[in-house]
């Protein structure tokens, strides 16, 4: 019983301390003090930085088959004190990783992890030299976001546990980015309804950050299958009905629809399944669109219209169709409270200190692909990116879906070249060396000094959800564009993993043995064409 008593008091007085530091007024200069420090322990972890960027650079993985990767980050944060959920939204390779000081705001971060088909480059070479002939590679750079929130929290989180300052701490993937075929089903099954902000990294050539709506677009993915009758082809094709003939016309009518289209849509597509041999009626054929717009109300739009073209096409040919929603990504709006904040430590920060050796590789690649100017590296600052006023067209980011669910900011980090075509094994080139190193280290700054002024001064929590509420979601309201049957289509990119995931295993990153990947791949930086 005396034990009892003595740990009810202890429990009691524990949680008096928590809540009063909840509570705490900061003062400037110690505010200051403490985002200096978090500086500090980011660059004395740099180390561990670039080891985690080389490593899952290493493991080239595509969406949905993020398993090494994956499994790679989530044992740094649980040997962290992260208690880790796998498998969340049923997508294997997706996780939640959290750490909870107590009463305090929860603060989300989060970046993308897979990589881009085709796309397998020596680091460090300015010039197309694949590790492994046809794989994936890193060619959008996502090796290098993850890292860069794990370089953050754990410097805040040490900051935390010391000074007793109360909040949660969530790191998550963006799985299968390239696809758009996660976040929204994030959002969907409720992973950010308790979210009081987020802040989502992506790699880029400057650092930067905006708010307002963003430029580019929002799209849904769809896939339409259609199914006919298999015939002998020249025996008795009479007697088929192609699946295959109805995906031609489908696409041959949406091509014609493309001349009446907005110019600020884009749509494209690829064969998925066009029969198995030319001999052979095929009886079953299947067709992938992107529809992309700067409007929610313009992508549903198009879907619908190509539903219809898509009914029309198999009337024609006497088949069936069925179409099924692999992706979707809600066009993007971010938060004016957390970019000023942010922008604010950016410009305290600054861009890294590149090196001769660096802008010679920059420059390099910039004139293997011809870019429109051979500068290299960035050495100014960009401003703070402003709304969006008259709409540009472009990429898209499920980013977007959880922007309107919680007030969310990008800050891109320079870890890549300026002027590539992007999703290209030019942009692989620069991220497993000192480009995407110390990218990735001024952007951890950045990021722990804006969490912690998030943590330390309440009230810009209360702001940015008053210009969430009041401002971004006064007359746009957000619609789920995927349903609660509609499942993540995990199964993509299994085959084109497996083709290459024993080549890729032995040339996996060991860091036990080597300092940099670039050392394991003897690599002499930079290597430029003679």
């Amino acid at each position: 019983m005396k034990t009892f008593v003595i740990n009810i008091v202890a429990y009691s007085l524990l949680f008096f301390a928590i809540s009063a530091n909840a509570q705490r007024k900061y003062s400037k200069k110690q505010i200051e003090k403490l985002k200096n420090e978090a500086a500090e322990l980011v660059d004395a972890g740099k180390k561990q930085s670039q080891v985690m960027v080389d490593k899952v650079f290493s493991f080239s993985e595509l969406g949905f088959q993020e398993v090494e990767s994956s499994k790679y980050l989530t044992e740094i944060l649980e040997n962290n004190g992260f208690a880790i959920e796998n498998s969340i939204s049923g997508i294997p390779t997706a996780w939640l990783a959290k750490w909870s000081n107590g009463e305090g705001p929860v603060i989300a971060l989060g970046s993308d992890v897979d990589c881009i088909p085709k796309a397998s480059q020596y680091p460090g070479v300015a010039y197309h030299k694949p590790i492994v002939e046809g794989a994936p590679g890193h060619g959008e750079g996502h090796n290098a976001g993850i890292p860069l929130n794990i370089s953050a929290v754990l410097s805040v989180k040490q900051i935390m546990e010391r000074e007793n300052i109360g909040g949660t701490l969530v790191v998550w993937p963006g799985i299968a980015e390239e696809l758009v075929a996660a976040k929204a089903w994030y959002v969907r099954d409720g992973l950010f309804d308790k979210i009081d902000m987020c802040i989502f990294t992506h790699v880029s050539n400057n650092l930067s950050v905006s708010y307002g709506p963003a430029k580019g677009t929002g799209l849904i993915s769809v896939e339409y299958s259609f199914e006919g009758e298999a015939a002998h082809s020249a025996g008795s094709p009479w007697r088929g009905r192609s699946a295959l003939d109805a995906a031609e016309l489908m696409n041959i009518a949406w091509n014609y629809k493309r001349e009446h289209l907005h110019p600020l849509k884009r749509s494209h597509s690829i064969f998925t399944d066009a029969g198995d041999q030319p001999n052979v009626v095929p009886s079953k054929a299947s067709i992938w669109f992107y529809f992309r717009d700067v409007k929610y109300d313009g992508i549903m739009e198009m879907y619908h219209e190509a539903n219809d073209i898509a009914k029309g096409a198999a009337l024609m040919t006497g088949t069936t169709v069925n179409s099924k929603i692999l992706g979707a990504a809600w066009p993007r709006h971010f938060n004016k409270v957390i970019a000023e904040t942010m922008y604010e430590n950016i410009k305290e920060v600054g861009l890294p200190e590149w090196s001769e050796a660096d802008q010679s590789l920059a420059k390099a690649v910039q004139t293997e692909v011809e870019s429109e100017k051979i500068e290299g590296l960035a050495t100014k600052l960009d401003t703070i990116g402003l709304p969006v006023i008259e709409p540009i067209s472009g990429g898209s980011d499920d980013i977007g879906d959880i922007s309107w669910k919680t007030p969310t900011v990008t800050m891109r980090f320079p870890s890549n070249i300026p002027g590539l075509q992007g999703h290209h094994w030019s942009n692989a080139i620069s991220m497993a060396t000192p480009i995407a190193h110390k990218g990735v280290v001024v952007g951890a700054k950045v990021e722990a000094m804006t969490i912690l002024d998030f943590l330390l001064k309440p009230e810009l929590i209360k702001d940015a959800w008053d210009y969430f509420n009041n401002e971004q979601t006064k007359e746009t309201k957000f619609v789920p564009m995927i349903s609660e049957s509609d499942m993540p289509p995990i199964y993509l990119n299994k085959d084109k993993q497996e083709m290459f995931r024993a080549d890729l295993e032995k040339f996996y990153y060991d860091e036990t043995k080597y300092d940099t990947y670039l050392e394991q791949l003897g690599v002499e930086y930079p290597t430029l064409k003679e």
